[in-house]
């Protein structure tokens, strides 16, 4: 089944169950965290209204609004901070890597909740683009102080049946005993066909009606000396994460 995920960007108009929601949380739960700390927390939208307004801050998708449920993960050390003040008056103290695992513990609790609702016959995406408007998406969720939205994740019973998208090359992904790039250029260029037959022939036609479209100038479009949502460092700060 993992093999076969696709991400699903249109959704039927059907209402995914609340204790059905509340089952592939708790799936979600089950995932690995460090030391037990669960730095995270997952918001679960339904209001319409609200579910309108996230589409529009992640660059208008409307998959937002069409899902039954937009469940937005977040990194949270606001409950770390808690928990330590019931016992002493001090503040948590951070560095990066307390922000990195709170983060990496939001993406594996997520990660759990998409195979868990595959698994039962829905279909999810993840929305990065919330965090084209962190400070809007906090507000509309009210998100306390230390705590941030990593990422939104649309849930709905499909709509579409997209063709797999390749991966690259196993050999440009997995090493053994030392990281070897002698072939990683021959990988990626091989993986340009791949994906060149792949936007050409999958269903709806090309990618934005360009048949030529390969993975490599993929890259060099979104990274061409553009810092990307360069706005994350400063928002942040003002949550009250400390990178250092």
């Amino acid at each position: 089944m993992l093999r076969n995920h696709r991400s699903i960007r249109k959704y039927k108009e059907r209402d995914i169950p609340e204790e059905i929601v509340q089952e592939i949380v708790r799936a979600a739960q089950a995932a690995p965290t460090s030391s037990n700390i669960q730095a995270y927390s997952v918001v679960a939208v339904r209001n319409p209204e609200k579910k309108r307004q996230f589409a529009e801050l992640a660059g208008r998708q409307p998959q937002i609004e069409q899902c039954s449920v937009f469940l937005v993960w977040c990194a949270d050390l606001n409950k770390i901070r808690r928990a330590i003040r019931l016992h002493e008056d001090k503040e948590l103290e951070q560095n990066t890597e307390l922000f990195l695992l709170a983060t990496i513990d939001a993406a594996l609790a997520a990660q759990n909740a998409v195979v868990a609702a595959e698994s039962l016959g829905y279909g999810t995406v993840y929305i990065g683009g919330i965090r084209n408007n962190p400070q809007a998406a906090t507000d509309l969720l009210a998100l306390p102080r230390y705590v941030y939205p990593v990422f939104g994740m649309c849930v709905g019973v499909p709509d579409q049946e997209p063709d797999l998208r390749p991966r690259l090359p196993l050999s440009a992904v997995y090493h053994r005993e030392v990281y070897e790039e002698r072939n990683l250029e021959s990988d990626i260029r091989q993986y340009d066909e791949v994906m060149r037959h792949y936007y050409a022939t999958r269903k709806g036609g090309g990618k934005g009606g360009e048949q030529e479209t390969i993975w490599s100038r993929e890259m060099l479009r979104r990274f061409n000396g553009e810092r990307h949502r360069g706005h994350m460092y400063a928002f942040l700060h003002d949550r009250g994460f400390e990178l250092r």
